[in-house]
């Protein structure tokens, strides 16, 4: 079965800089579109931003963009969300997910999800 994993989370202070990485087991990785949601205590879960399966084609939130940097190895079977310039506001459980087509914003439309990293941001 299809398995995501996170890693890299944890505690940073405002203006840092954190890596992000989601492995992924059980799926012909390069086939599937891969995306980074982020759930902050008492809201929704929100999008932060996409890959292609070939990593040519990306997308962002507007919270994120120029501050946050998404990749994918395909040789390895992971994803990696580079932030940089983080914010108070960035903090949240950070989940990555897959779908099969598209560079999609919604969360109903991801197949497979992880568990989730905790990132905080101290002010």
């Amino acid at each position: 079965q299809v398995q995501l994993v996170e890693s890299g989370g944890g505690l940073v202070q405002a203006g840092g800089s954190l890596r992000l990485s989601c492995g992924a087991s059980g799926l012909t990785f390069s086939n599937y579109y891969m995306g980074w949601f982020r759930q902050a205590p008492v809201k929704e879960r929100e999008f932060a931003t996409a890959i292609s399966g070939g990593g040519g084609a990306t997308a962002y939130a507007d919270s994120v963009k120029g501050r946050f940097t998404i990749s994918r190895d395909n040789a390895k079977n992971t994803m990696y969300l580079q932030m940089n310039s983080l914010k108070p506001e960035d903090t949240a459980v950070y989940y990555c997910a897959t779908r099969r087509y598209g560079l999609g914003r919604s969360v109903s439309t991801y197949d497979y999800w992880g568990q989730g990293t905790q990132v905080t941001v101290s002010s």
